[in-house]
């Protein structure tokens, strides 16, 4: 299954990351539109009240199509952060392996999230936590979780830890290095993500080519 993280208060941002249009798509689609052919089912994983067809002052509902999108989990433990997000989507998922993705990465595409799912299924590989590492370090929002990461998440919740990297302390991880990345064909800038206004300009200065 894959998990779209779209749960975050885009207060860097200044706009809803989501619903933020990059190369004539929202975020949300494009994210998406990468995620389902390789995924099958995929939900978003946020507060259900930005994605409700109601629709509100602040969302348009147009922006949001259940049909299209399927369902919304809600963070149990809301207001802690991206882990949350992991936790609920883990807690809510039906499958062993669990590809999680952030909204705001939109160099990802579907050759990478196949190649992370292949290394989570390879079958010499019986990690938790199938995650790259670039030379800024790992990214946990771009990988693949089994459903016991669910455990650790909660454990460490109520302890107060949000850090998704110091939850990985308790359970065994694959990491996908840099030089192995590279090797399969993907640069460290398919984990590139916004998180300002400044990003975006950055990120739209540079050659991707949109999913189709």
């Amino acid at each position: 299954m894959g998990f779209l993280l779209a749960g975050g208060k885009s207060s860097r941002m200044g706009a809803d990351k989501a619903f933020l249009d990059f190369g004539g798509q929202t975020l949300l689609d494009r994210a998406l539109t990468v995620m389902g052919p390789v995924c099958g089912k995929v939900s978003i994983v946020g507060d259900p009240a930005r994605f409700a067809e109601s629709g509100s002052t602040k969302y348009d509902a147009a922006k949001y199509d259940a049909a299209k999108y399927g369902s919304v989990v809600a963070d149990i433990f809301p207001g802690c952060g991206p882990l949350a997000g992991i936790h609920a989507a883990l807690v809510h998922s039906t499958a062993e392996l669990n590809l999680m993705l952030a909204v705001d990465m939109p160099f990802v595409s579907p050759e990478l999230l196949a190649f992370l799912f292949a290394t989570a299924e390879d079958a010499d590989n019986h990690a938790i936590v199938t995650v790259p590492r670039t030379s800024k370090g790992l990214q946990p929002l771009c990988a693949v979780y089994r459903r016991d990461f669910s455990v650790a998440a909660e454990q460490a919740l109520r302890a107060g830890k949000y850090k998704i990297d110091a939850a990985f302390s308790s359970v065994s991880i694959r990491v996908i290095a840099e030089d192995e990345l590279a090797a399969a064909g993907f640069s460290e800038q398919s984990f590139f993500n916004l998180n300002t206004p400044q990003d975006r300009l950055a990120a739209e200065g540079r050659d991707f080519d949109s999913p189709s």
